[in-house]
């Protein structure tokens, strides 16, 4: 599922979003990684909040 995802991001109206990961503290103290797709224009805000 990945691979179609990259794909799609590399062609056509794809350009226009980034793929970005997150790092997110749970309760217990350990990190887990949230995935999401957003607009380019939106990526430096993302990481702010």
């Amino acid at each position: 599922m990945a691979k179609k995802v990259v794909a799609t991001l590399k062609t056509g109206t794809g350009k226009e979003f980034a793929k970005v990961y997150r790092a997110v503290k749970n309760k217990k103290g350990s990190y887990s990684f949230k995935a999401e797709i957003i607009a380019n224009d939106n990526v430096k805000n993302y990481f702010k909040g």
